[in-house]
């Protein structure tokens, strides 16, 4: 799995001209979902984006976590995170698991970020068209590859 996450101050996902999700401050979360990826990989990166300490404390320093912060976040599938460009100029999308692998793994994704982040969160529509706003925060943007634990 690959994430790529933002801290953001405000973010929205709309399909269709209709608002999905829509958040003032917390993550934005572009999910990636691999072939190889499993249940192991869902539960690794809930557990760090839960606890992953990227929000300002008192002092203005990035000490706490989404989880002890008043946030929410927005999970958003988006394969294309797994495209590779070796070869030409128009990317290869083989390593990105097929959509009944990847809508399941993401739908347990949001069900686990739930539980570990002890609230509730919002998401895109698998497979839709979306388009996403945000004001990314700091800004902060975090890039996370179950495979590599980095």
């Amino acid at each position: 799995m690959r994430a790529v996450v933002q801290r953001v101050s405000q973010a929205s996902v709309s399909s269709n001209g209709e608002y999905l999700a829509k958040i003032k401050g917390g993550l934005l979360v572009l999910l990636g979902i691999a072939k190889t990826d499993t249940k192991d990989d869902v539960c690794w990166l809930s557990k760090k984006l839960a606890n992953l300490r990227i929000f300002n404390d008192s002092d203005n320093m990035m000490n706490i976590s989404l989880k002890d912060s008043d946030g929410s976040a927005i999970v958003v599938s988006q394969f294309t995170l797994h495209a590779k460009i070796k070869k030409g100029n128009r990317p290869s999308y083989v390593k990105a698991a097929n959509s009944d692998i990847a809508k399941s793994l993401y739908e347990h994704f949001i069900n686990q970020f739930e539980i570990d982040l002890e609230k509730k969160i919002q998401s895109g529509k698998f497979g839709a068209n979306m388009k996403l706003a945000l004001t990314n925060d700091g800004p902060v943007t975090i890039i996370i590859d179950t495979k590599q634990r980095e």
